[in-house]
């Protein structure tokens, strides 16, 4: 154990699990190895089944891999799997196997008669791992599917139904939400949450935390904003508007008030008639100076597509608020998409602590350990390499301008190129991956782009990147969860070598790049290059001086610090209105599977008989339910907005005031929905059919769709409040 593990567990840091209780096992899993390997397929089976303890389960499990997989479990992979099977985080390096170890730890809660939902990131790694590993569930007499964006109500029961079922955290998200819009229990699909295993859990748990999955019924397309967009294509940066030091603000200055004004006829943009104008003007002018094409969309078939900041890739089902979309399309000429009043959501973060146990594994679990123990008391288990890691990470290259260092960049391309050694380069966004690129071209290197763009392809071209002589060029974290194995004659040439255009917000960004090489003892190498001239210092450390490596450093642990905050700020707020929720669906469930609505609504109509009165109570107060928590939802959207403003004019705390008033808006709801549905149960027409809701004007939506928001697009609730502020007062 190294002195830097010693110190950690020591201090009771997290990453700080005494791995020593698991590794004991060991040699009681080696002495079980030569008995488990003379049994059938059968008596394997039902072995275990029956096995008493973990040292024998993981005995069987290895077995079982090496039937259906030929793959023998390394020992750190099984102390993965027992690591899982505590209940913890289990940080492993890239190409150690995690995804056998999860595998095995989801057979073991299965066999203890858990029900296991691995959660993966997309669409495609579930398919493939849950088919990869399906061999070794089968041997192990465990049943498994998966559940994809495409995947049908029927499959989805059937999936949900397997002891394991392996899904995107997001469609596991919005199968709960649309399960809390059915009319009858017998239409549920998602059981009750149990155990959640999570991959990459870094990214699920952290990066991915506070994103809210929304369900919304649909409406018909608003118009894009065409006049605002060519308001504000004639507004120029510094003149007319000014952009925050940390690039998530902007606003309109004089110059540019008196400009929008004069264009749009000679309007007062502060005078309470002109709100409304002056909301989508200044959504507008973020769409225009914030949101960058090819850095934080793609436009493609007609659309606009956004792009994941964490891994470089398109994100299919995200989108931004309405408003801003349609800001967006109108910038850049599109037609509007649908939109829809949101019905119900659930941010990845409620969603994930509905289940009683949750457990994980990721390259890079320790640098948000903070995170995992205050948000899900989760601790993390640092799992030792197979092999010992030898890639040579060498001191970042820094630059006092981007041209400097991109010339570096390229030069250093070549000439490694020349040797044979593959090389791997890791952007920062769409638009710098192309222009690397078209300089490397110039310089008659060819090269693979992997991006937003053709993100389709990932695993082919990753998996390609190890290659003797490749040279490819990839957006973040493209092409996590494909092994990068070095072509014959590589590992003579110094490993597959890894470079970076700059910094990541987070460090754990910079890790997993750099974890793309040196896999299982392979030779490896990686190298960043970076400038006080970059967005990350720019946004972060403007003005800061310093030695380059201090100050890109400096820049880096601030940016952590800020998501840090507003992930702390946004559960803050969602944590009292997921409690509100909860009681809400408390209501709706008793509805839904007992005779309560029927009993507190029996006196409205006694000329009905038992069973009709049942369904129609059941309908109606369903409805009243769903259509409370709809207003009461888009209500909180609005206090949240408007109070810090309220706040600072009075003194207040903002997050205080939230509350009280959420609260004494949450009191009203139930005794409204309990009358308005009394009201409904003496007027609307029922027959033998049921409750005739649409005559009585009680429609649900005629569809539903489901998306991402990507939240707090224009900075927090308080910069907000600020910036209204200043700009009434510089009215005056």
């Amino acid at each position: 154990m190294s002195i830097r593990e010693r110190v950690r567990r020591f201090l009771g840091r997290p990453g700080t699990i005494d791995l020593r209780p698991y590794e004991r096992l060991l040699p009681a899993i080696s002495a079980h190895e030569s008995r488990v390997g003379t049994l059938t397929d059968e008596e394997l089976t039902a072995a275990a089944r029956a096995a008493p303890d973990d040292a024998e389960f993981c005995a069987l499990a290895r077995e079982a891999a090496r039937r259906a997989l030929g793959e023998r479990p390394y020992d750190v992979q099984l102390l993965g799997t027992l690591v899982l099977l505590s209940g913890n985080v289990a940080e492993m390096a890239t190409g150690e196997g995690k995804t056998l170890a999860g595998a095995l730890a989801a057979a073991g809660y299965a066999l203890r008669g858990h029900r296991v939902h691995v959660l993966s990131v997309n669409d495609y790694l579930a398919r493939r791992d849950a088919e990869w590993m399906r061999p070794v569930y089968d041997l192990l007499g465990v049943t498994t599917d998966w559940v994809g964006q495409h995947s049908t109500a029927v499959e989805r029961r059937r999936a949900y139904g397997r002891q394991v079922t392996y899904a995107p955290v997001s469609e596991v998200g919005f199968d709960v939400l649309r399960d809390r819009r059915v009319t009858d229990a017998a239409e549920l699909i998602v059981p009750d949450p149990d155990v959640a295993l999570v991959d990459e859990a870094d990214s699920v748990l952290v990066d991915e935390a506070r994103v809210p999955l929304v369900l919304a019924g649909a409406t018909e397309a608003a118009g894009a904003d065409r006049r605002m967009a060519d308001v504000v294509r004639t507004l120029r940066r510094r003149t007319h508007y000014e952009v925050g030091g940390d690039g998530r603000s902007v606003h309109l200055t004089n110059a540019g008030v008196e400009v929008a004004e004069q264009t749009l006829g000679g309007i007062d943009l502060y005078t309470g008639e002109q709100l409304e104008t002056l909301t989508r003007l200044n959504v507008a002018l973020y769409a225009h100076a914030l949101l960058h094409r090819d850095v934080d969309y793609l436009v493609a078939d007609g659309r606009v597509h956004l792009i994941d900041e964490a891994r470089g890739r398109v994100a299919r089902l995200q989108r931004w608020p309405d408003g801003l979309m349609a800001a967006v399309e109108a910038k850049e000429g599109l037609a509007a998409s649908e939109s829809g009043e949101i019905l119900d959501s659930i941010t990845v973060q409620a969603l994930l602590r509905r289940y009683p146990v949750v457990c994980g594994m990721t390259g890079t679990a320790v640098a948000v350990g903070e995170q995992l123990q205050e948000f899900y008391d989760l601790a993390i288990a640092m799992i030792p390499p197979n092999r010992p890691c030898v890639r040579d990470d060498e001191p970042d290259r820094l630059f006092d301008t981007v041209r400097e260092k991109e010339r570096a960049l390229v030069d250093q391309i070549v000439a490694t190129h020349r040797t044979g050694r593959p090389i791997l380069v890791g952007t920062l966004d769409v638009a710098e991956s192309e222009r690397l690129a078209r300089r490397l071209a110039r310089t008659e290197v060819d090269c693979v782009v992997l991006n937003a763009k053709n993100d389709a392809e990932e695993a082919a071209i990753v998996a390609r990147a190890g290659e003797r002589g490749a040279v490819t060029v990839s957006t973040q974290m493209a092409g996590r969860g494909t092994d990068i194995r070095l072509g014959e004659g590589v590992a003579g040439l110094g490993g597959l070598y890894v470079l970076s255009t700059g910094r990541h917000e987070s460090s754990r960004l910079d890790d997993q790049l750099r974890g793309r090489s040196g896999r299982q003892g392979d030779p490896g190498g990686s190298v960043f290059f970076a400038s006080t001239q970059d967005e990350l210092v720019q946004r972060y450390a403007p003005g800061v001086t310093g030695g380059a490596d201090w100050v890109v450093g400096h820049a880096q642990r601030v940016a952590e610090g800020v998501t840090l905050d507003i992930h702390r700020n946004t559960w803050r707020y969602n944590e009292l209105v997921e409690h509100q929720r909860e009681l809400v669906l408390g209501h709706r469930d008793r509805a839904l599977r007992t005779d309560a609505a029927a009993r507190a609504l029996s006196g409205c109509r006694p000329e009905l008989d038992e069973q009709t009165l049942a369904s129609a109570a059941r309908l109606v107060t369903v409805y009243h339910l769903d259509r409370a928590w709809a207003d009461h939802m888009a209500f909180l959207a609005d206090l949240r907005e408007g109070i810090h403003l309220r706040a600072l004019g009075h003194g207040l705390n903002a997050f205080d005031e939230f509350n009280r008033e959420a609260v004494r808006a949450y009191r009203r709801l139930l005794d409204e929905v309990t009358e308005r549905s009394r009201e409904s149960m003496e007027t609307v027409k029922i027959s033998e059919d049921g409750p005739d809701l649409d005559a009585a004007g009680l429609t649900r939506p005629t569809a539903t769709w489901t998306y991402l928001v990507q939240e707090n697009p224009f900075g927090t609730d308080f910069e907000r409040a600020l910036q209204r502020v200043g700009r009434l007062f510089s009215r005056r």
